[in-house]
């Protein structure tokens, strides 16, 4: 079983973030830079060195945040690599986090027996859009289901993309937190 550390340096190493590299060869090739230049250089925050951001705060599973354009291949990697293996998607839930929408995946190794988490979100709400993951995990075609019924969150590449729960001349997306809804909705 890996450390919450342990598995952040690693997942983190998949995804190296540019601007930290620049900085540090920028660094290592003019090491007679002056104080009042490296001053200047230094960034108002610190620059992660991973295209990821990793939380463990409040929590007892490390947190990975991803951009949308890295999910899918971020997935892929947290399952098929033998030192995380996450082969087994227990949770994948929608979120409103107005104004983003969001999915959090719950993951665990049943052979290395950790856990994380992993969110993505898009500020679109008109068309927002991530790429599935029912082929990593086949548990996900339905929880992605779910979460299009319910939040509108449309996944690339899902083999039966309809309404689960809701008909299909169902107007709205109901656990979005601007849904109204006049003749269904109690409002005490």
């Amino acid at each position: 079983m890996m450390t919450n550390e342990e598995l952040q340096n690693l997942i983190g190493s998949w995804f190296p973030n540019p601007e930290a590299t620049e900085v540090t060869s920028e660094t290592k090739e003019n090491p007679e830079v002056t104080e009042q230049t490296e001053a200047q250089s230094k960034p108002s925050q610190p620059i992660n060195k991973s295209l990821l951001e990793f939380t463990d705060e409040g929590s007892e599973f490390l947190n990975i945040t991803v951009q949308p354009e890295h999910l899918y291949r971020l997935m892929g990697q947290l399952r098929s690599n033998e030192q995380t293996c996450f082969d087994y998607l227990f949770c994948l839930t929608g979120m409103d986090w107005e104004p983003e929408l969001g999915v959090v995946y719950h993951l665990e190794s049943t052979v290395n027996r950790h856990a994380i988490v992993v969110k993505v979100k898009t500020s679109d709400r008109e068309n927002p859009n991530f790429d599935s993951v029912w082929d990593i995990w086949r548990t996900a075609e339905f929880h992605e289901r779910e979460v299009f019924d319910f939040f509108g969150i449309k996944f690339n590449n899902h083999p039966n993309l309809k309404r689960l729960f809701l008909t299909e001349n169902w107007e709205g997306f109901p656990l979005r937190k601007d849904y109204v809804d006049d003749v269904n909705m109690v409002i005490m």
